[in-house]
């Protein structure tokens, strides 16, 4: 052996690695192991900066006085029905036959409805659209978030058919940056990154270190059996 010292060393801080990697698996974090409760704390920050419903009413607002009429195709038979009784209880004359949607009504409030519904579901109030539309989501209340998504894709899809590229951009947008977070985020507890600056930094400078720690200790122990690596 080259140097007791210094494997004695490396054998030691490996050691404590896999003591600390021990403990990081168990539920000593609310329950929850180091990796889950990182994992939620993390989508916690990340869902409170995806908040973009408030710029997409502003959006919305521009819309006032345009008039829909386009056809949809949703991806089944029993979608269209359901989104059919969503969009008529918002206020909007709409038909089914298959898997495809007549709608007629007031842009805005076509769109000003699918933002209530993500708002209800991205502040996790999810109990709301089961007492709203109680015949459609009383299994899974994602399942109105779901059919706002595919039927704002459909309409996408339908208003650049039309040339309303205007409109179709804003359908697009309010699929992407509202209807699926509210989706993703569902159960997800938002929270500022600032409030939990002392953790997120920990958690950060701690990655860091336990990496370095484990690359040290192998090399520690490497040199201590004489292994080097020579050009």
């Amino acid at each position: 052996m080259h140097s007791k010292k210094e494997f004695t060393l490396g054998f030691v801080l490996l050691a404590v690695f896999f003591v600390v990697l021990f403990a990081m698996f168990m539920p000593l974090w609310d329950g929850h192991n180091a990796m889950a409760y990182l994992d939620n704390l993390y989508n916690s920050i990340s869902k409170g900066s995806a908040y973009y419903i408030p710029e997409m009413k502003e959006e919305s607002a521009k819309m006032s006085g345009i008039a829909l009429d386009v056809v949809v195709s949703m991806k089944t038979e029993e979608q269209a029905q359901g989104m059919v009784s969503i969009l008529q209880s918002a206020g909007i004359t709409a038909s089914v036959q298959g898997k495809k949607i007549q709608v007629n009504g007031n842009l805005k409030a076509l769109l000003d409805a699918c933002l209530a519904d993500s708002d209800v579901m991205y502040n996790n109030n999810g109990a709301e659209l089961q007492k709203k539309y109680p015949l459609y989501v009383q299994k899974d209340e994602r399942q109105a978030l779901y059919d706002w998504f595919v039927f704002l894709e459909g309409m996408d899809k339908a208003l650049k058919e039309q040339k309303h590229f205007a409109e179709a951009k804003l359908a697009y947008t309010i699929k992407a940056r509202v209807v699926e977070p509210a989706y993703n985020y569902y159960k997800v507890q938002a929270e500022k990154v600032r409030d939990k600056a002392g953790i997120v930094f920990f958690s950060l400078a701690f990655y860091v270190i336990y990496t370095m720690w484990y690359g040290f200790a192998i090399l520690f122990l490497f040199e201590g059996w004489g292994l080097k690596i020579s050009h």
